[in-house]
């Protein structure tokens, strides 16, 4: 064997040698990329449900802060409207859905009453008729009550309505001319949800009135647009447009528009209210 098929061998055994080393070589790369990736997964994974845990325990404190504060509002309710009525016995209704939050307050209530009023605590009964539920997509049209209380003397010739509907009837009486003042125009165009017509057809005269007196001017012309503010948010349209409750006034020309609904009102506050929702979520950011 000569010199040059030496050398061929060698070259030969070399690149054996070569690739069974880059061989080995990508082998280790590949098992080191896949046992990363999987030490990985199970680091990402772990991540993850350590946040699910920690938003699921910051839900439920929002949770229970909700249930106490909807308790406190009951309780709040109660009393004053006991302080309203001044009887010594009261017949008290509420929505059934409501009548757990009612029974854990009344003994505040009337203690809360009594130290108020100098009297003492009066007797409260917990009607078994309840109030008509929350309103929804199935009873659209139906007799509904949003929340509150009734209460009444125990004769029935007194009676104080404490409920949100009744305080929403309390709204509208304000906001037309709330939004009269800010517009200052001679006629308007005035948009309200269809559930809301009643109430806004209700008090139309009485607002155009006390615009009229507090602005010192003629009682303008307010025409009630048959085109509709869209229905309150439900479970079937959860993505689509709604709104809340209020209205729209706009001068005929359209070129003014004064929107004074309940989700303009929410929208300014929820910005007004973002750091401190960030800050409830996420703790004190550095800036």
């Amino acid at each position: 064997m000569n010199d040059a098929d030496v050398s061929k061998q060698i070259q030969q055994m070399v690149r054996f040698i070569r690739q069974e080393a880059e061989e080995k070589a990508n082998e280790i790369s590949v098992s080191a990329e896949e046992e990363f990736n999987i030490e990985k997964l199970q680091l990402v994974e772990a991540e993850k449900k350590k946040i699910r845990q920690e938003y699921e325990r910051k839900e439920k404190q929002v949770e229970v802060r909700r249930k106490i504060h909807k308790s406190c509002k009951i309780g709040t309710v109660v009393s004053t409207s006991l302080l309203r009525l001044k009887e010594p016995a009261v017949l008290l209704r509420c929505r059934k859905e409501d009548l757990n939050h009612v029974e854990h307050v009344v003994h505040s209530a009337k203690e809360e009453y009594a130290d108020k009023a100098k009297v003492h605590a009066p007797e409260i009964v917990v009607d078994s008729i309840y109030l008509p539920a929350a309103p929804s997509h199935h009873n659209a049209h139906g007799p509904f009550c949003s929340g509150g209380v009734v209460l009444a003397s125990r004769d029935g010739k007194i009676v104080f309505e404490n409920s949100l509907d009744a305080r929403l009837d309390v709204v509208f009486r304000k906001k037309p001319p709330e939004s009269l003042l800010r517009l200052k125009e001679p006629a308007v165009l005035l948009r309200c949800r269809k559930e809301d017509l009643n109430h806004v057809e209700h008090v139309v005269h009485s607002a155009k009135e006390e615009y009229a007196d507090k602005a010192k001017v003629h009682a303008p012309e307010i025409v009630v647009d048959s085109i509709y503010l869209p229905a309150a948010p439900s479970h079937h349209n959860a993505h689509g447009p709604f709104c809340s409750g209020g209205v729209v006034l706009a001068s005929r020309d359209g070129k003014i528009v004064f929107e004074n609904s309940l989700n303009a009102r929410l929208d300014v506050v929820f910005r007004k209210k973002l750091p401190e929702i960030r800050k409830q979520l996420f703790g004190q950011v550095a800036v």
